[in-house]
């Protein structure tokens, strides 16, 4: 795995449940023995895309076939999750690196001081 990959890992639901297996993007990975992976989930909940920090992927975007998603999609930076490797249930794509820069640059943003 890559970073820029769209995986399928186990998250946890907002409102409660068990986790869910759900596509997330690989942020990056991280280092240290423990959650290595930094990971953003995707939802087609369209509705809730937060303008200016969230990002829209949808057909007709150079890197959405590519992407393994099915539908117009929400990359969530607020829908983020710490794991392993062995919890990937798989790669199902991978999004465009200038995609995958913004995605970074935003959430470095908006931690940096």
């Amino acid at each position: 795995m890559s970073p820029g990959d769209v995986v399928l890992v186990p998250m946890i639901q907002a409102g409660g449940g068990p986790p869910k297996l759900r596509p997330a993007v690989l942020l990056a990975d991280l280092p240290g023995p423990y959650q290595t992976l930094l990971l953003c989930g995707i939802s087609t909940q369209l509705h809730k895309l937060v303008p200016a920090w969230d990002e829209l992927i949808q057909p007709g975007d150079p890197d959405f076939l590519t992407s393994g998603l099915h539908k117009a999609s929400v990359i969530r930076l607020s829908y983020l999750v710490g794991a392993q490797p062995d919890e990937v249930a798989g790669v199902i794509g991978s999004i465009a690196p200038d995609r995958l820069t913004r995605l970074r640059s935003r959430l470095a943003d908006q931690v940096r001081p």
